[in-house]
């Protein structure tokens, strides 16, 4: 069983980081005196639950968190600095603050050092997140003592409804476009104009008509998803934002 730390103070640590191709030293305090500061952390970079939904989803959520009185968003993982900055590079994951424990020991003091030698890490982190204010620990959820990885609860969601029980998620937008398509501009241009984020996925450079026609049933573009439904073309969209409003009012 995990020791929850909750109205106790974070560990004293100096962690090693990379900043312009040099060392640099980030203490605790540096990090969180003063601050609201959510933390996650996680067994290690570039490691498939960590990689595909963990650290996506706390990038997706920092503005809400910022909302909602949150200074900053903290991934920490036992991997040395080299790694860390790789893997937010990777991840394009530039709204979380990435910080190597490379020795473990913040983990190791947060009593979230476990071994991992089945699968040859050595010793990692526990998954688990933290709200901290101005130092102190305010709330911990830690995943299951259980064998594996458990993804349970310290997920960004479950953070951001402890933090902001009503807040607005940002929606997930994709919109499927092809160079030289008025039509996708005119939908990107209403989706912008709503300050609505989106992903755009462009035919033949990331994906193939056959694709557009196994995911919607039809080959024109913009094909446009919203939160899991297929909305459809430019001005399908029209009618969802008309609809929105109506419901809105």
């Amino acid at each position: 069983m995990f020791d929850n730390r909750e109205g106790k103070p974070v560990p004293q640590v100096t962690f090693r980081v990379r900043r312009d191709h040099e060392w640099a030293n980030v203490t605790t305090d540096d990090i969180f005196k003063g601050k609201t500061v959510v933390v996650f952390a996680l067994p290690g970079a570039f490691t498939p639950t960590c990689s595909s939904t963990h650290v996506p989803r706390y990038d997706k959520l920092t503005p809400a968190f910022k909302q909602h009185g949150v200074d900053e968003v903290v991934c920490v993982s036992v991997n040395d600095a080299f790694v860390m900055n790789e893997w937010r590079k990777e991840q394009k994951a530039f709204n979380v603050t990435f910080i190597p424990d490379g020795n473990g020991e913040f983990s190791r003091e947060m009593g979230m050092l476990v071994p991992k030698d089945d699968l040859g890490f050595g010793n990692r982190s526990w998954r688990y997140s933290m709200l901290v204010k101005d130092g102190v620990i305010e709330k911990m959820f830690i995943e299951p003592d259980q064998p594996g990885d458990p993804f349970e609860v310290s997920d960004a969601d479950t953070m951001l409804a402890y933090i902001a029980p009503q807040a607005a998620k940002p929606m997930d937008v994709t919109v499927f476009t092809r160079e030289g398509c008025p039509h996708c501009v005119r939908a990107k241009g209403m989706l912008h104009d709503a300050g609505i984020d989106f992903e755009e996925l462009v035919l033949n450079r990331d994906f193939q008509e056959s694709t557009i026609r196994a995911v919607s049933g039809r080959t024109s573009v913009p094909q446009i998803f919203i939160n899991g439904e297929h909305v459809g073309g430019a001005d399908d969209l029209v009618d969802w934002f008309a609809e929105r409003s109506k419901n809105a009012a």
